[in-house]
């Protein structure tokens, strides 16, 4: 072979090796176009996590080249297992629908075997850390006030989704911590139904994360009086608590010194040790981004660059500001997937007692 023909092989040898190199970047980068993408949302229309999940929706959509409109649907019921189940089972596995998810890996942990498709063979795109706000009707007897009144509350009753939901078992818990007596109904199939009973006084307590609290909540029952703030949740990793973003600005404190407070005393047992699982998964995690199981790889690449870019998007912080009070900040690296599989780990002892406790709730 000439010298010259020896070049032009190598020359293209070397360039197809660098196509096949780009090949899985430039399929990652072109996926959506001309296509249609449906963000599944597992909470009614009008509830936090249909707020926040929409907000995202309004953005994602410029970060995927191509991508010709992001729609939303809303899938409610079963504390999110309608949607979630659905996601997994049903949804098309072609990239083109994505899960919007709250309550689904607490839900993993505590009834497991309610899922129709393993919750660990989804896609893990990304997640979001979150927190519950708690509030209380004014007029719970013999007034509340201020949010240590609380503890001298008679006839409360508190409102739920189901009792295996992270949103109930929470509720429970932190009442039962405090020592503070309640009846409780559940079954209110989204948050804007359980906010509705609140309003006509049929439940006088209730909790949701921050979007709801600020959007609606702060701004209609606390401005005119009808309810009061009494403490959100805090971070907890493991080893210390920290205060989520989305509480900053809020006039209420967090559990854990709340508690500390009103029982004089460092907290401790079982009920406590319950409650910071919850905590490091469910507030961890409150916001999944999944794909189902067996999406294409360059649409998992797609949507976690497209995660990553939404980051540094300044329209997306400026209309989260304007629309749930703060900016949601996505955890989109490559070690999402592992990450939510290591954190779904919780001793056998715990899960037996988390499933007594779930058990008691429904029979009250």
């Amino acid at each position: 072979m000439s010298k010259h023909l020896k070049s032009l092989a190598s020359g293209l040898c070397f360039g197809v090796l660098a196509l096949c190199l780009a090949l899985p970047a430039c399929a990652a980068d072109n996926f959506y176009q001309g296509k249609r993408l449906t963000l599944l949302i597992n909470f009614a229309a009008g509830g936090p996590t249909d707020i926040e999940g929409r907000l995202f929706a309004r953005h994602i959509g410029k970060h995927l080249a191509g991508a010709s409109s992001v729609i939303v649907q809303n899938m409610d019921g079963g504390g999110g297992a309608n949607g979630t189940n659905y996601l997994g089972e049903v949804a098309p596995k072609d990239g083109t629908v994505i899960g919007y998810l709250t309550g689904a890996a607490w839900r993993y942990v505590t009834v497991k075997e309610q899922s129709r498709v393993d919750f660990l063979s989804y896609n893990m795109i990304a997640y979001q850390p979150g927190t519950t706000v708690y509030y209380a009707r004014t007029n719970v007897e013999p007034g509340l006030k201020r949010a240590s009144d609380i503890m001298k509350a008679q006839n409360l009753v508190v409102g739920g989704l189901t009792p295996d939901s992270s949103k109930d078992l929470l509720e429970r818990l932190c009442l039962d911590l405090l020592g503070v007596k309640y009846n409780y109904v559940t079954g209110y199939t989204s948050n804007a139904n359980a906010r509705l009973a609140l309003q006509r006084n049929e439940i006088n307590m209730f909790a949701e994360s921050p979007p709801g609290y600020i959007s609606v909540i702060a701004p209609g029952l606390v401005a005119t009086g009808e309810a009061v703030p009494l403490f959100y949740d805090p971070g907890w990793n493991g080893v210390r608590f920290s205060q989520p973003a989305q509480t900053k600005g809020l006039d209420m404190r967090p559990f854990h010194e709340f508690l500390r407070e009103m029982k004089g005393r460092e907290p401790q047992g079982q009920l406590w040790e319950t409650y910071k699982h919850a905590l490091a998964i469910n507030a961890a995690m409150q916001r999944l981004v999944a794909f189902p199981p067996g999406t294409p790889k360059p649409a998992i690449e797609a949507m976690r660059e497209a995660i990553r870019k939404l980051a540094t998007d300044a329209d997306y912080a400026a209309d989260a500001m304007k629309t749930v009070g703060f900016v949601p900040d996505y955890e989109a690296g490559d070690n999402v997937q592992s990450e939510v599989v290591n954190a779904l780990t919780v001793p056998a002892e715990d899960k037996e007692f988390i499933a007594e406790y779930i058990a008691r709730g429904q029979k009250k």
